[in-house]
């Protein structure tokens, strides 16, 4: 395994990340009442309903490790952090080891328990690994086959010609086919914060379609497209491009459509439009 490959989108879209967080958490509420780790059976000397709303809060506290992290994960993805495999690994481990030290915090000064910190720490990291990395690979697995169903899906409602393809699939945030175009009509995509404006050549006139979607998740999608990020607000259809020109506030895209239409292109994406540009030519 690659690990110094890109992180798969599907493990840092919002549907994902809310799915993994109510599913650990599920998972962990069971596995604590079940397996009882962490020595839950000697917490408290009431009646087991008690004890079961009692440690599902507690479990549910330490979940709140998750919660926190995951949000930082997706704003950071939102904002066009790039992600990498090992750097996801390292991630999770991070969230282990958090959430080992927090139910240790709990054990021995809340509970006072006898053992060394150490010994307890090491305890609560194999317990915490099970509660998170057990519902991680299962999720991961779900997420990973559903992302190919999807991307089989595309293949079979899309034409071919050769390897060319003729149509290109406009999916919302859900999966589900909304829009399709010919490649040769698509001129760029604008985007405002969960929500895709598609502009497109239709019967001699330039028309836009509203896709509740993000446009990192677009862009990840249309990776095998001549269709890339010149703007943190927009993606364009490099065989569309006709001139780019420099402006006073940088370089502006023109675009060749049935009406006048243009893109501006920020200074962080200029390099790899310029190469795109000069190989479309």
């Amino acid at each position: 395994m690659d690990l110094s490959r890109k992180l798969p989108s599907y493990l840092t879209e919002k549907q994902n990340i809310v799915r993994l967080i109510l599913f650990t958490s599920a998972f962990a509420l069971v596995f604590i009442n079940i397996y009882s780790p962490f020595n839950v059976q000697t917490w408290y000397d009431i009646s087991k309903l008690q004890l079961l709303l009692y440690s599902s809060g507690i479990i549910l506290t330490g979940v709140l490790v998750v919660v926190i992290s995951r949000i930082i994960m997706y704003h950071a993805v939102k904002k066009g952090r790039q992600l990498l495999l090992y750097q996801y690994l390292i991630w999770i481990l991070a969230e282990i080891l958090c959430m080992a030290l927090f139910y240790t915090f709990y054990e021995l000064v809340i509970l006072n328990d006898s053992r060394p910190f150490l010994l307890a720490l090491k305890k609560s990291a194999l317990n915490t690994s099970l509660i998170i990395l057990l519902p991680y690979s299962v999720l991961w697995l779900y997420f990973s086959w559903r992302d190919k169903k999807t991307r089989i899906m595309q293949l079979t409602e899309t034409g071919d010609i050769g390897n060319q393809k003729v149509m290109i699939p406009f999916r919302d945030e859900k999966g589900t086919l909304r829009l399709s175009l010919k490649r040769s009509d698509v001129l760029y995509l604008q985007g405002s914060d969960n929500y895709v404006t598609i502009w497109y050549n239709s019967q001699n006139k330039v028309s836009k379609y509203l896709l509740r979607n993000t446009l990192k998740k677009m862009e990840d999608e249309l990776a095998a497209e001549s269709i890339i990020r010149c703007h943190r607000s927009y993606l364009v259809n490099m065989e569309r491009v006709k001139l780019i020109k420099r402006e006073k506030d940088g370089l502006l895209i023109e675009l060749d459509s049935n009406t006048p239409a243009t893109v501006p292109v920020s200074r962080s994406y200029m390099n790899q439009v310029l190469l795109a540009f000069g190989q479309n030519q």
